[in-house]
């Protein structure tokens, strides 16, 4: 007779039928199949396009294209290295490191002399000449000439491709990697000099922050240009596409890691400007991005000065994890104003308008040919989320963590505590990885409108990865 793994025994004490739970062994061989191919055959350089056609013929990046192209920007090499990092940690299998270390020696190999990433990068086109590289300097070269050095936290390029190579090197695998390490010392140093006076970081950056910058309450204006005024932008205080949210999560990971105040005393600050750009009166949320003056100001041509809702979500978001790393009461005093507003704001349709006119409240839009700001919302640009759909349940469950004393969401989010905790976390993640396994196809990878998609190894593997982690804890003997 055959005697059930203590993991189908674990599940029959749960009440679960033991063919509802994959076999960690077969997911973790669909893993194997997955990353293999990405690192014999779509691998450049080490690095990763965000997808590729299925004959491999092209891949590409955020528009751009090239057999050899790396996408800094997620969905690549960044989040396609992480993904293999926490497979590695989840199976122990050496595979998945060798896959993460190659997307990091990507990573370290083009590196800007100012710290961070551009958005892609493509070692066998123009980009080694074009960008003015750190390892550029390391080996004497002291003028940059004509060649760019602009680091882009945009769209969270540089952030997660910092965070990647912050975690390999505190993992036991990276610990003893000087070169690792000193590039991403360098980076935490670069990106604390980007930081400006009054707590925030542009979208882009090249050299430390001026000291003397403007420190004061931002306003609504009586009056702003309807109309695109052409301005450079990259140098403003940017909150679009989670900018400050996203490096505000890696300073915080910082400090977890390394135990140095530095990273915590910044993302403080960040969240100091936020309080700062934070409206006052009826609207009390935020714009995307601020000038030097900390007036609200236009970016791209279909972003103008206006109350934004997805920034006013991200900005909550980012005052509740400062409140949860701090405990200082400020940073969570004012995200419920913000939330009333967001759901006094919500569209007869369910969803938001992307930017609301200061004043009236009224949704705001641009017209797909001209871009002319507009209130109709009956012929909207295709390539921008002017009526996003992020969900209500995310402001809900906001409310909910705000409505909990702040040691019973720290206390959560270390994790299950037991074996049986840890087979319901399984339970939970079983569809995921079902459905991970189901649309993997014969070569192990995922496809998407006909193209290969790192979007989707992503996220499937960061799935398999956690059920096959709580499934070795369920199994785990006192």
């Amino acid at each position: 007779m055959k005697i059930p793994s203590p993991f189908l025994l674990l599940a029959f004490a749960s009440g679960l039928h033991a063919d509802d739970l994959p076999d960690p062994a077969v997911v973790s061989a669909a893993m194997r199949k997955a990353n293999d191919y990405y690192v014999s055959r779509l691998a450049s350089h080490g690095g990763y396009a965000s997808s590729w056609k299925a004959d491999l013929s092209l891949a590409f990046a955020e528009g751009k294209e090239s057999k050899t192209i790396l996408s800094i920007q997620p969905p690549g090499t960044t989040t396609v290295g992480m993904a293999m990092l926490k497979a590695w940690q989840a199976t122990g299998d050496e595979a998945f490191l060798e896959g993460a270390k190659g997307a990091a020696q990507a990573l370290l190999d083009c590196q800007l002399e100012s710290g961070g990433w551009p958005a892609d990068f493509d070692f066998e086109g123009e980009d080694p000449e074009k960008w003015w590289l750190r390892q550029e300097v390391a080996a004497g070269v002291v003028e940059k000439g004509n060649q760019s050095n602009s680091s882009t936290l945009d769209d969270n390029k540089a952030q997660s491709a910092l965070l990647f190579l912050l975690e390999l090197a505190h993992d036991p695998s990276g610990r003893d990697d000087a070169a690792l390490h000193e590039a991403v010392t360098y980076a935490l140093d670069r990106f604390l000099a980007a930081q400006t006076r009054i707590g925030s970081w542009p979208q882009q950056f090249s050299e430390a922050a001026p000291a003397d910058g403007v420190v004061k309450k931002a306003v609504i204006p009586a009056e702003w240009p309807r109309e695109f005024p052409k301005e450079k932008y990259t140098n403003f205080h940017t909150l679009n596409d989670g900018n400050l949210q996203k490096i505000v999560e890696l300073m915080l990971r910082a400090h977890q890691l390394t135990g140095e105040a530095r990273y915590l005393a910044a993302a403080k600050r960040c969240g100091d400007f936020l309080l700062l750009a934070q409206f006052e009166g009826d609207q009390p949320a935020w714009a995307q991005q601020y000038n030097q003056e900390m007036v609200p100001v236009w970016a791209r041509k279909f972003e103008p000065p206006a109350v934004s809702s997805t920034e006013s979500l991200g900005a909550c978001f980012t005052l509740f994890e400062i409140w949860l790393a701090t405990g200082e009461e400020k940073y969570r005093a004012t995200i419920p104003a913000a939330l009333d507003w967001l759901e006094q704001a919500k569209l007869p349709n369910g969803r938001w308008s992307r930017f609301y006119e200061f004043g009236t409240n009224r949704p705001l839009y641009c017209v797909a040919e001209t871009y002319e700001l507009t209130y109709d919302d009956s012929n909207l640009p295709d390539h921008y989320g002017f009526q996003p759909e992020y969900g209500g349940e995310k402001i809900e469950r906001l409310r909910a963590d705000l409505a909990k004393p702040r040691e019973e969401t720290l206390t959560s989010r270390k994790g299950p505590d037991s074996p049986e905790r840890w087979m319901k976390a399984a339970r939970n993640l079983r569809g995921k990885v079902k459905t991970a396994l189901e649309t993997q196809n014969k070569n192990g990878v995922w496809i998407d409108d006909d193209r290969i998609d790192a979007e989707l190894f992503v996220k499937h593997l960061n799935a398999m990865s956690a059920y096959v982690a709580a499934m070795k804890h369920a199994e785990a003997k006192p």
